[in-house]
């Protein structure tokens, strides 16, 4: 990268082992892991590979209990009701291909769903003859009871299930997750929240917010290393649900530790080092501020708004909900565009020509379809509100 490229940041930044030069405004989508937990990776990696026969029959199993009770801690819940997976869109896979539905029978989601979860359900639906219906919440949006009523419009006597995010991966809005579970579980209807990016951005209780299903990402804002998720069943919902691989915990039988625990812990071999590391993340985010992690929740908050505020004064749009409705992530609408065919997995061209001429590194993106474009911020401890006012300068040049 050039040198110009080169720009003030957090002085928190020092804990990630980041490239100077590029202004890593997306940490909403993969996360970005500390240099303190790396290490701790690389410790049980070679704990792992030292003996790998006593760490697989032995080791391995006291050690997941013990990230995964300080996970449950960390997510106001029961450890016994808290499985692992490589990330959310697993569980999600792994609650939608565990149930059975029938023709008739209606799965609905939202218009801000995130598409891979959104596919996993159009699967299920296909599979089984149920079809998807759609509630569209608006946006701009003016207040959390607008979601509420969206979703809630979007009910029918056969509606099966319910997936809905906690927070929106294209919009960033943070959904009432609480009151949208209990209101459909009154109506007979099991919600899956998708909260891929509620540990470490948002406060969370899983067992107040009471719904059956809700998996989320550890690699996210826990800033544990990729490939560290987890999924919540409920209780009364366990019996039904099993991993996306099955594998020897099908018909092992060990009463003391429980069937769910018995499929989920061991789906064939695999790395489990990203789950390990668990208990240091959640003590790096603990103690990054003087006040834990609700210092972390607020700065980052904070960080967010002020740069969306600026970004929409920059772009000379409005607003697209209101700054309560916003955790660590902002989508900003950046108007019209004539650029089409741009897929989830292929870049934008503006993403490309701010990257390469700019060093920022920051998603854009059509939503719903094109031509609607989007770009979206994400704010984390290592950034600064200067990157903001770079990323702002940029794209009033490259803007027409």
């Amino acid at each position: 990268m050039d040198e110009s490229h080169s720009a003030y940041t957090s002085p928190y930044a020092v804990h990630w082992p980041f490239d100077p030069s590029v202004a890593m405004l997306n940490h909403g989508s993969f996360g970005a892991c500390p240099r303190v937990v790396l290490e701790a990776q690389q410790r049980y990696q070679l704990q792992m590979e030292r003996e790998p026969v006593r760490f697989f029959t032995r080791e391995r199993e006291p050690l997941l209990d013990a990230a995964r009770d300080a996970l449950a801690q960390f997510l106001g819940a029961d450890s016994e009701d808290l499985v692992f997976v490589r990330n959310a869109t697993e569980g999600v896979n792994c609650v939608l291909r565990s149930l059975r539905f029938k023709p008739g029978d209606e799965l609905l989601v939202t218009d801000h769903a995130y598409n891979a979860c959104r596919n996993v359900v159009e699967y299920a639906a296909r599979c089984s003859g149920a079809r998807v219906t759609v509630a569209r919440i608006p946006m701009p949006i003016e207040s959390p009871e607008a979601a509420v009523d969206a979703i809630l419009s979007a009910v029918t006597d056969r509606t099966r299930l319910a997936l809905f995010d906690h927070i929106t991966s294209p919009t960033g809005i943070i959904l009432p997750v609480e009151q949208i579970a209990g209101k459909l579980a009154d109506r007979g209807i099991d919600s899956i929240i998708d909260g891929a990016h509620g540990p470490g951005m948002v406060p969370l209780d899983l067992g107040a917010i009471g719904a059956a299903y809700y998996t989320g990402n550890c690699h996210k804002w826990m800033c544990c290393p990729k490939g560290a998720g987890f999924l919540h069943v409920r209780r009364d919902r366990q019996d039904s649900i099993h991993p996306a691989v099955i594998s020897h915990g099908y018909n092992t039988i060990r009463p003391e530790r429980g069937r769910f625990h018995e499929e989920f812990d061991w789906a064939g071999t695999c790395d489990p080092t990203p789950w390990l590391c668990l208990p240091e993340a959640v003590r790096f985010i603990e103690t990054l501020f003087d006040d834990g992690l609700e210092g972390l929740m607020r700065h980052n908050h904070n960080l967010a708004v002020a740069a969306r505020d600026l970004l929409c004064e920059t772009v000379g749009a409005e607003a697209p909900c209101p700054k309560e409705m916003l955790g660590s992530i902002a989508a900003i609408p950046l108007g019209p565009d004539e650029v089409v065919g741009i897929g989830a997995l292929h870049t934008h061209p503006l993403h490309d020509r701010l990257l390469d001429d700019f060093g920022i590194d920051v998603p854009i993106y059509h939503w719903p379809s094109a031509p609607r474009l989007w770009l979206r911020i994400s704010a984390q401890a290592y950034n600064s509100m200067d990157q903001y006012c770079r990323l702002a300068d940029a794209v009033r040049q490259l803007r027409p």
